[in-house]
């Protein structure tokens, strides 16, 4: 039995996590419903969880930072081809629908992240707000989390790059501005297409790719160095928009970009042509072949030399692309890193009666 796309939501499917023993799969029994149901639509819940630590930690050669923090598990926006959606399947849940409605929010970030600092044996280097999970998807707008996180690095100067696809990381302007001003921050807006219509139901929470611009625009103004990456790179279906994306990147301010090649690990390769059959049924079969040509003939390929960019006559063409686009714009002309210089830890407040 076909599933049927979920108006607001990526997924298709909520298959069970590669970790069950047994799988569950719908079927027609051909018995007509007593009563029509009404379309599904899968709620969004949150739980807290006390997370016990909260500086994740990589030594990937193809990664620019080697420490990361992630304030949620799972992500509302619902980006049909997000990497991070086979990490739900280590809490039982379905990489499908439950990776972007069943979320998790860790609750004591904030605390946890000011005691790593307050370590005398913590050595500062740059820390990436949204290497898995969005930062700034929809419920940080109520728990705030990700701004009790910058308030612990503004408190120790503490330098952060931010990651989102979401235009409400200019609700923080105020603090990324204090940031900024010390070189202490930089902020990569994630665009994959200007095409609202495709964005809808590729990205359907995340905010619409003007509006992302525009979150550019507003950034830089207020003297916030900003970046674009054009990500993910689909062939055949959004890799005609990079050049534009650029160019109205570079016009709204940004100065530096990047941009990644669709990634299909684990459950991801399921869910994206399932997607791709319900969305784009006659691209169906092309983009998925061009997808196995820039990996080797499979899916996906993990080696770290090429699982960011690919590799073939398609992949080489993209890099090409990239490497002009990006000239002609004048981004990545000069991106200096960083301070870690201005690290320090507050004197410890004391109570008014240990002067006593």
């Amino acid at each position: 039995m076909k599933a049927a796309p979920i108006k607001g939501r990526g997924s298709i499917s909520n298959n069970t996590s590669r970790f069950e023993q047994f799988q569950r799969e719908p079927f027609d029994d051909e018995w007509p419903e007593i009563e029509p149901e009404a379309e599904s639509k899968p709620a969004t819940t949150v739980s807290f969880e006390t997370a016990k630590s909260i500086i994740s930690r990589n030594d990937s050669p193809d990664i620019p930072f080697d420490q990361s923090i992630n304030p949620y598990r799972g992500c509302e926006h619902g980006c049909i081809y997000c990497y991070a959606r086979p990490t739900h399947a280590y809490l039982n849940h379905s990489p499908g629908l439950d990776f972007e409605t069943r979320l998790y929010a860790k609750g004591n970030a904030a605390e946890l992240l000011r005691k790593e600092f307050s370590k005398p044996s913590y050595v500062p280097k740059l820390i990436a707000l949204g290497a898995n999970t969005d930062p700034y998807q929809p419920i940080e707008r109520r728990l705030r989390i990700t701004a009790s996180i910058l308030a612990v690095m503004e408190e120790f100067n503490h330098p952060v790059a931010i990651t989102s696809k979401s235009a409400s990381v200019t609700q923080d302007i105020e603090v990324l501005g204090r940031l900024a001003r010390k070189n202490l921050v930089r902020v990569f807006m994630s665009v994959g297409s200007l095409d609202r219509t495709i964005a809808r139901t590729l990205e359907p929470r995340a905010s619409t790719p003007g509006a992302r611009l525009e979150a550019i625009r507003r950034l830089s103004q207020a003297g916030i160095p900003c970046g674009v990456i054009v990500a993910p790179v689909i062939p055949a279906l959004t890799d005609h928009d990079m050049e534009k994306i650029l160019f109205n990147a570079k016009d709204a301010g940004a100065e530096a970009a990047a941009y990644v090649l669709l990634r299909l690990p684990l459950e991801i390769a399921e869910l994206f042509r399932e997607w791709l059959a319900a969305h784009h049924p006659l691209k169906e079969a092309h983009v998925m072949n061009l997808v196995r040509q820039m990996r080797n003939g499979k899916m996906y390929d993990s080696d770290y030399s090429s699982r960011m960019k690919g590799t073939g006559v398609f992949a080489e063409l993209l890099r090409q692309r990239f490497k002009r686009a990006c000239l002609k714009a004048g981004l990545n002309q000069a991106r200096p890193p960083l301070d870690t210089t201005l690290f320090s830890r507050p004197p410890e407040k004391r109570s008014q009666l240990s002067l006593f």
